[in-house]
């Protein structure tokens, strides 16, 4: 591989903060099932939290992604078991096109951590006291700045700066720029040509071009 890397390197991630309650907030929660028909992702940022944000009548709810006071936000700051369900990705697919940049939590299902790696999504955990005392914190300052830095492994707000866990992939993944596995795959074009004509069950016409 060459020095240039195939992806962005993400050593941290800065922006406001958006906090979203609750344990088990599943895939289904995040994005229901009936507005995954759509072809592609785009549009679908406007149905994150859908059925959480509107009532039976179509009112809008007190939900914080309703909120105007973290319209902007990028930093997600959730509880646990965050993700679960089906694995879906188009759950990580709308809370980015919603503008979510990092998320922080207590835990993750590990496929919902995955789906967000594979779009350049840190997904960082701390204790429940640490991340409820953050949630706290961006509901009394909405505006301001959250940094989530992947490279040391830690969370910085106000005066404070606390430790998180990352895996050790993911963290690898996002600093050294190799979290997009098909820009990968692109970036290393020749290698995955010799590797397909090496293949028995692979013809000549069927080795990638471009």
């Amino acid at each position: 591989m060459s020095d240039e890397q195939p992806a962005e390197r993400i050593e941290s991630v800065s922006g406001s903060g958006v906090p979203v309650r609750g344990n088990d907030i599943d895939t289904d929660q995040i994005i229901p099932a009936r507005f995954m028909k759509v072809m592609g992702f785009d549009g679908l940022g406007e149905y994150a939290f859908n059925d959480l944000r509107y009532d039976d009548t179509g009112e809008p709810t007190d939900h914080p992604f309703n909120d105007e006071r973290f319209q902007g936000a990028s930093i997600l700051v959730v509880n646990s078991n965050f993700g679960s369900g089906s694995s879906r990705e188009h759950a990580p697919q709308a809370l980015q096109r919603w503008g979510i940049d990092a998320i922080v939590g207590e835990s993750f299902a590990e496929i919902f951590a995955g789906n967000c790696l594979a779009l350049g999504m840190p997904t960082v955990t701390a204790d429940q006291e640490t991340v409820e005392t953050l949630q706290d914190w961006v509901e009394a300052n909405p505006d301001d700045e959250i940094t989530v830095d992947v490279a040391n492994a830690t969370v910085t707000y106000d005066e404070t700066t606390v430790d998180v866990s990352i895996g050790d992939s993911q963290q690898q993944a996002l600093v050294e720029g190799v979290w997009d596995t098909t820009a990968v795959m692109r970036h290393n074009l020749e290698q995955v040509r010799e590797t397909a004509r090496a293949l028995p069950y692979v013809s000549e016409s069927e080795v990638p071009s471009q």
